[in-house]
């Protein structure tokens, strides 16, 4: 049986389920990424080059998107779409209660106020129930963010926010490939923000791209992407534009790597989504454990794979985040590699709970600023998420093969059925 009950865990001598250098370590590096990076290193631009202007236009081509521009991560991006949409001192912006922080602290980043929207359990993403309850005469924007690859239903949520005349921007920094009724995200909204970070389907390390089919958003990001000082070649030297810049250029040699791993995205969007139905298949009838799903019309990449643990069943509602840990150390231990990907709800951001990011209080005792309110019990699905689950990345990717996740499922099984065993 997969995980038998008569194997003990490997946290108390047991063998364990994943040996020691069976997972191959992510992203897989070939002659293409060193011939890309060692031709930017021998060249003559190292601030933003030519690999960078080649990666806009590839990105664009890979995606569809007209108009792209490269930075340093992707909370840039999504600050350089907050800028381009006009969000600015006092104004509300829309962001789901469980999120990594930047979907929130780009909104901060131009003085502007996030407002949560809690999760869909199933989904772990927004609820599209809940964001028009959220949307008050100060509301700009909705930031929509498509969690571990998983995208939102953004008919839903460009029809809300057609209706309210509110900009949409979407937060797509794990969500590279993946589609909404055939058509890749990043292109419904007015603007959107992806991430090269490591982990990253397309990878270089570190980096970001914003996107949008607006021209003129697309000049207002740049604006933002330099120092605020820009100015068309028609214009004498001298004209100025009323803006400030926070310097987020992309570099020659991470574009070049990037580029090298965008050629191979679509081989591993590929593998990644064969590799999530094995997982899936290996992982049924789990006791107390509830596997991702998806939604009609989603076209998931499995950026993240993310479990989460039935504490009721367990016996743990009262300590749920604590067992959850010993839970991921015992898998650990057996060699699973998973990890608590974010261990609270962005409500709870000490700077944000206090209000207070700039000091005195600002951006929220501006005088264009209204009350709201952060208390994390008004995000209950979201509290519950983040003290239940735990995901993993590279199992499930190239050059991984089914073979190691079976191994991978068979060590998360046996965790489970000891689950009695741990402490």
């Amino acid at each position: 049986m997969l995980g038998g009950m008569a194997e003990a865990l490997a946290m108390k001598g047991g063998p364990k389920a994943v040996p020691d250098g069976t997972i191959r370590p992510w992203p897989e590096i070939d002659d293409y990424d060193r011939k890309l990076v060692m031709s930017s290193l021998e060249g003559a631009v190292h601030t933003h080059g030519p690999n960078c202007e080649a990666l806009e236009k590839e990105f664009a081509a890979w995606n569809g998107s007209a108009h792209v521009l490269t930075c340093n991560s992707g909370t840039a991006a999504l600050h350089m779409a907050l800028y381009a949409c006009g969000a600015g001192c006092g104004d509300e912006v829309l962001v789901p209660a469980y999120t990594w922080p930047s979907s929130a602290t780009c909104v901060l980043h131009h003085n502007a106020i996030p407002v949560f929207v809690d999760i869909d359990f199933g989904t772990m993403n927004v609820d599209p129930d809940l964001i028009e309850a959220a949307i008050t005469p100060r509301t700009k924007a909705i930031i929509v963010v498509h969690l571990h690859g998983l995208p939102v239903d953004m008919d839903r949520v460009m029809e809300i926010a057609r209706r309210k005349k509110l900009f949409v921007i979407e937060d797509c920094c794990q969500a590279q490939g993946a589609t909404w009724r055939g058509k890749k995200v990043g292109l419904f909204g007015d603007c959107a923000a992806y991430s090269l970070n490591q982990n990253k389907v397309v990878c270089s390390g570190e980096g970001g791209m914003f996107a949008t089919e607006d021209g003129k958003k697309a000049e207002l990001a740049n604006h933002l992407r330099y120092f605020g000082e820009h100015r068309e070649p028609s214009k004498s030297p001298d004209a100025r534009d009323y803006a400030l810049g926070w310097m987020y250029r992309n570099n020659d040699l991470t574009a070049a790597w990037g580029r090298a791993q965008l050629a191979k995205a679509d081989r591993n969007l590929k593998v990644m989504g064969e590799m999530a139905a094995v997982m899936t298949e290996a992982l049924k009838g789990t006791p107390s454990l509830i596997l991702p799903g998806t939604i009609p019309g989603a076209g998931h990449n499995w950026y993240n794979y993310t479990i989460r643990f039935d504490m009721k069943a367990l016996g743990h509602e009262g300590d749920a985040a604590r067992f959850r840990d010993r839970l991921v150390t015992a898998m650990c231990a057996e060699g699973v590699d998973t990890s608590v990907w974010q261990a609270f709800i962005v409500p709870e951001m000490t700077a944000i709970r206090a209000q207070n990011a700039y000091g005195h209080g600002c951006p929220w005792s501006c005088p264009h600023a209204g009350p709201v309110d952060y208390t994390p019990e008004r995000f209950p699905r979201s509290l519950l998420h983040a003290n239940t689950h735990t995901g993993m990345t590279t199992p499930l990717r190239h050059p991984n093969t089914p073979a190691v996740v079976e191994l991978v499922a068979k060590g998360i099984r046996k965790v489970m059925e000891h689950a009695a065993e741990i402490p």
